[in-house]
């Protein structure tokens, strides 16, 4: 699901607009606005809801502690800050000038998230996965920004 959201479905969602004409033809453009509606927006936005309702899940599977009470009010409050800017990823969509706001709050997010998970020792396949892709979508929404404030498309 991680891949699938942060790389498959924008990477697709930008092609797919790229190859019907729509929009900009502008590849940086719409990988800014595809990474961020998908990566930063249903991402963030899904996994603020994972970690609002099943946060034991989240402390166990993901954080790797027992999934004791006393870490669910942290985890479930992650979990609002991850629905908060989630929303606001998919309301680029239609608010266009939301998309480089998202893509500097969501991609600083996964850059340091990304960055914090490459020191912790021990990681399985799918803590892999989740490092690698919040490195990879951090990199694009990172080009994403500078080309926008360096050259002051929209």
């Amino acid at each position: 699901m991680v891949l699938g959201l942060m790389i498959v479905a924008p990477i697709v969602s930008v092609v797919s607009e790229f190859s019907a004409g729509g929009g900009t033809g502008d590849l940086l453009l719409l990988a800014g606005k595809w990474f961020v509606f998908w990566a930063v927006g249903v991402r963030l936005l899904t996994a603020g809801l994972s970690q609002i309702l099943r946060p034991g899940f989240t402390a166990s599977s993901i954080l790797g502690t027992n999934p004791d009470r006393s870490v669910f009010q942290i985890v479930q409050e992650l979990g609002f800050a991850n629905l908060g800017v989630g929303l606001i990823g998919i309301l680029s969509l239609p608010l266009s000038g939301w998309i480089v706001p998202a893509a500097v709050a969501g991609g600083l997010f996964l850059g340091l998230s990304g960055i914090r998970h490459i020191a912790k020792p021990g990681k399985n396949t799918k803590e892999w996965i989740a490092t690698l892709s919040d490195l990879v979508v951090f990199l694009v929404l990172l080009a994403f920004v500078l080309y926008v404030w360096i050259s002051g498309a929209s």
